[in-house]
């Protein structure tokens, strides 16, 4: 008999320090963050796929006021076969330890992060 365990998903940003307690550490914007090395992120990889496209990115620009067709928008785009895959492989990090995902976005609750996580628990 196997059992799943339900997904252990942290977001942080970026720019705040690693803990040991981070687990995998991911990056799942589609930029790399200004002024932080790759030592300093101490990643486990950079998924730039799982990241809103560039046009979306462009339109959304952080706006609030769009955050709910944003999220719509960017639920199409994660239901890409090619990005599927690389759902799944996050589900599964989460699943065998804690995962971080990470992101230089400020405002959190509005970011592409919370979609995210929702996709990656909702299955």
């Amino acid at each position: 008999m196997t059992t799943s365990r339900s997904p252990d998903i942290r977001v942080k940003r970026v720019y705040d320090p690693a803990a040991p307690d981070d687990g995998a550490r991911v990056l799942i914007d589609r930029l790399w963050p200004r002024g932080v090395s790759k030592e300093r992120a101490d990643l486990e990889s950079w998924d730039k796929e799982v990241a809103p496209s560039n046009e979306l990115r462009r339109w959304y620009a952080h706006d609030p006021a769009l955050f709910e067709e944003f999220a719509e928008r960017y639920r199409q785009e994660l239901a890409d076969p090619g990005r599927v895959a690389e759902l799944d492989r996050l589900r599964d990090l989460a699943r065998t330890g804690r995962l971080t995902l990470l992101t230089a976005t400020k405002d959190l609750p509005h970011g592409h992060v919370r979609v995210l996580v929702d996709v990656l628990t909702d299955g």
